[in-house]
């Protein structure tokens, strides 16, 4: 685990060593992490406490971690340095459901591997509750205990539910743990059910071909995979001798031609990457993305043109466009492009996001304008992305340019933007 450990003191119950600090960043990376925390956040009724155990946790207010069948509890000092035991309880499934559990898993080896590299694959979860078990807590279901005796969820109890789900990003064994069986157990009944199905019913001879790939425990051994080669093929040369047909362009052409093949590159060793299943697939991209997305394969001067031509975008359009796509594809393409106004549910949720990300005394003064948040004083803007993801911008003359990669946390996007424009500012100095 990145920057602590679990320490077994027996296989029922591990204890973490408190976190430091951290600032600007989001509590949950997995979609598992950020499922618990929705558990969280629907239930309680303060978003006051919420925000409060936010800040508790960023400032690394939350002891030791302990977890258990059924309970996580850690001490949390307050801002008045008073500490409180904090307790959160999840049910803990019954004997039946595990043996579901593990009649399930055991039935797909893709499911036992993926665990063993601490991930939780949206399939296994989908599997469990098609056989009656809910592995993540769902709304009500985190039950708060603590010391300050606050009767729902309180600043401390937040605090320790967004420590845990930086727990849950790095190893999912331990939200199994909670639903009440230790990895060491729950691995000693994976590899000892060999029987049918508690429910009776046959196993179905064989497995996939993927899964059976995926186990690696077969003989004789497959080969292995050839390795991804270090760039892109090169692309067919085009027949030099013959005049080229009326209105076709052979530098054009090979220029498609050697960004197909960098694309195709690109793909397969996303593909080749851990966890690319849990991604949704890429958008296929419109016409006019489509267009920045070649620009940025630095073309040259004729095609560079008629790429500016045809985008509709001019060439200074296109060179901000280009620095978009870099940064993150056609989302970050779309927010370049659209202005649109944050109402209801979205606006209430970004609100509470820019009050979170920084200290009262350090938040900085913003004028809104739609989905765009300009920060008085700075050469920074924030800009919302449809999937609530933020933005950072930076002025450049008389323009807004993008500045960076989306974050979660506006605090860490703002910081890009003004970093980025300090950056330029240095670089355009005299030296010496």
């Amino acid at each position: 685990m990145s920057g602590h450990t679990g320490d077994y003191d027996s296989d029922a119950e591990r204890t973490f060593a408190a976190l430091p600090p951290e600032r600007g960043r989001g509590f949950a990376r997995t979609w598992w992490g950020q499922a618990w925390l929705k558990a969280l956040e629907d239930t309680a009724l303060d978003s006051g406490q919420l925000k409060a155990g936010r800040r508790l946790a960023r400032a690394g207010a939350v002891g030791a971690v302990t977890v258990r069948p059924g309970r996580v509890t850690a001490v949390v000092q307050d801002r008045g340095r008073t500490t409180h035991r904090a307790d959160v309880l999840l049910e803990e499934l019954t004997g039946d459901q595990w043996d579901r559990f593990v009649d399930m898993a055991g039935a797909r080896a893709g499911h036992v591997a993926a665990l063993l590299d601490r991930e939780m694959p949206p399939h296994l979860v989908e599997d469990a509750e098609t056989a009656g078990i809910d592995l993540l807590p769902g709304l009500g279901d985190l039950e708060p205990e603590c010391g300050c005796d606050a009767w729902d969820h309180c600043g401390h109890t937040a605090a320790l539910c967004y420590q845990m789900a930086r727990l849950l990003d790095e190893d999912p064994f331990v939200l199994l743990l909670m639903r009440g069986r230790g990895e060491r157990a729950l691995l000693d009944a994976l590899q000892s059910r060999t029987g049918p199905p508690s429910d009776g019913s046959p196993r179905p001879e064989g497995v996939d071909a993927a899964e059976a790939y995926a186990a690696g425990g077969i003989l004789p051994p497959l080969p292995t995979p050839p390795a991804l080669p270090d760039e892109p093929g090169v692309p067919p040369s085009l027949d030099t001798e013959a005049a080229p047909a009326p209105g076709i362009d052979p530098a054009a052409l090979e220029f498609l031609a050697a960004r197909t093949a960098a694309r195709a590159h690109r793909m397969l060793a996303e593909a080749l990457r851990d966890g690319h299943g849990q991604h949704a697939p890429e958008a296929e991209p419109t016409v006019h993305q489509d267009a920045v997305r070649l620009a940025a394969g630095e073309p040259d001067r004729t095609v560079a043109d008629r790429l500016a031509d045809g985008s509709g975008r001019g060439r200074e359009g296109l060179a901000v466009a280009v620095r978009a796509w870099r940064h993150g594809g056609g989302a970050a393409l779309s927010v370049l492009d659209e202005e649109w106004p944050v109402e209801g549910e979205t606006l209430a949720r970004a609100r509470a996001a820019l009050e979170t990300a920084w200290d009262e005394d350090e938040r900085p003064r913003f004028r809104a304008s739609g989905n765009r948040w300009t920060a008085l004083g700075t050469a920074g803007q924030l800009r919302l992305g449809r999937d609530g993801r933020w933005w950072p911008y930076r002025k450049e003359g008389d323009r807004w340019v993008p500045a960076g990669p989306a974050a979660q946390d506006p605090a860490t996007a703002l910081a890009t933007a003004e970093r980025s424009a300090a950056d330029e500012s240095d670089s355009g100095r005299p030296k010496g």
